[in-house]
């Protein structure tokens, strides 16, 4: 599902490159497969658009490796082969590092029993009848672990991403501004790592504090502080990019709520009511309605204050049954919703073809009719042999390519 909004006085041409900005919501690691397919549709169809040189990233949640990725120069072809293929020379990716229990945190909580068992106890035999039982939930509440899960595998694993291969985990020695938003779990405030006072941080760790999502990770101490999912504030922090003087808004969320009055499938015993799937489809839709929501009533407040800028906002389809009823933290499913929303963003770019034309050209992008016009195209079809190198080559390269497209800027210029 294709948003447009086109700017309602669009700035006159200039001598300057247009700005371009992408924002890349959150949506557990089913969500950030989405939207890997979605920028993997984007970076083949629309010619003229290089998602490694934009002017400005923010990434949220599992949208903010991406945004990292791309701010670092890794290609949606060399990322769809990590978490897709398997075929990279580069990273080795291994789910089950994702999902390791957090065993330390379940001791340390485990720990702590006896000594608040005794103070119950004591408090029951003296204190009165009526505060016997009511604080007790309050009280063992503290034993129940934050997180399942143990998030500093995922912290390692983007460290060593961004550490090799010319790459940087530094924000500050990136091409391009890169923010990463969290939450502040003590004070509710949204934090911009990247930016001034925070841009210190390791982008590997502020990925890692932006990606953990209460209940599944436990919040991630930076200074002292405990931060946890940057969806908690806002779904895509899009005014983050709109802030920084850009022309063309590019932003990706993949949660939005299930129509199943429209569904095209839905699972066995759940016919067009959801509440027969029980508390977790329940608590599932009502999230995602919660954040699409909230998103669309920034989106146009943006268009107010930002009026010279055009926004392009992709989400998937909201008959899609599919897509709805699969797992959010599965990932054993990337592929085939990978494959789901390079199909639905090429199917949404041919569909409003005639729309997106002028507004594309405005910054310099064509459609590639012979890419969106193909209903069978694979995910797959487009995706080349990775180009066998070492650390040497691969900076080596990466130098050649930075050299290529100053000459090639340069020439535009003259």
């Amino acid at each position: 599902m294709l948003s447009l909004h086109p700017a309602l006085h669009r700035a006159k041409p200039s001598d300057a490159p247009p700005k371009i900005g992408l924002a890349v919501a959150g949506g557990g690691p089913i969500g950030g497969m989405y939207e890997l397919g979605a920028l993997r549709a984007m970076d083949e169809a629309l010619d003229g658009l290089d998602l490694t040189r934009l002017d400005c990233y923010v990434g949220v949640s599992s949208g903010a490796f991406l945004a990292a990725g791309l701010a670092n120069r890794m290609s949606t072809a060399e990322m769809c082969r990590i978490f897709i293929t398997g075929t990279s020379d580069d990273v080795q990716f291994r789910p089950e590092a994702f999902l390791r229990p957090a065993f330390f945190e379940y001791l340390r909580r485990a720990a702590s029993l006896p000594r608040l068992a005794m103070a119950w106890s004591r408090d029951l035999l003296f204190a009165s009848s009526d505060s016997r039982w009511s604080d007790l939930i309050t009280r063992f509440g503290g034993l129940v672990p934050t997180g399942l899960f143990d998030s500093s595998e995922v912290e390692r694993f983007l460290r060593d991403v961004f550490t090799r291969r010319g790459r940087s985990n530094d924000f500050r020695e990136l091409p391009a501004p890169l923010y990463v938003v969290g939450v502040d779990l003590d004070s509710g405030e949204a934090v911009r790592f990247g930016g001034p006072g925070w841009d210190d941080v390791p982008i590997s760790k502020a990925v890692q504090a932006s990606a953990a999502l209460p209940g599944l990770y436990a919040p991630v101490d930076i200074r002292g502080r405990h931060f946890v999912d940057g969806a908690l504030r806002r779904t895509m922090h899009a005014s983050v990019v709109l802030e920084q003087g850009i022309d063309l808004l590019i932003g990706i969320n993949p949660l939005v709520p299930f129509d199943s009055s429209r569904a095209k499938r839905n699972p066995d015993g759940i016919d067009h009511r959801l509440s027969e799937g029980g508390l977790p489809v329940v608590l599932s839709q009502t999230f995602r309605t919660l954040l699409q929501s909230r998103m669309q009533v920034g989106l146009a407040k943006y268009r107010q204050q930002y009026p010279d800028i055009d926004q392009l906002i992709f989400e998937p389809n909201s008959d899609d049954g599919e897509l709805f009823f699969t797992n959010v933290f599965s990932f054993a499913a990337r592929r085939r919703v990978c494959e789901m929303a390079y199909r639905n963003t090429l199917a949404d770019l041919r569909k409003h073809a005639d729309t997106l034309r002028p507004v594309l050209a405005a910054h310099g992008i064509a459609l590639r009719d012979d890419v969106i016009n193909d209903e069978h195209r694979s995910i797959l079809d487009g995706l080349a042999p990775p180009p066998r190198s070492t650390e040497t080559t691969a900076r080596l390269r990466r130098a050649l390519d930075e050299v290529d497209h100053l000459v090639a800027t340069r020439r535009k210029r003259g």
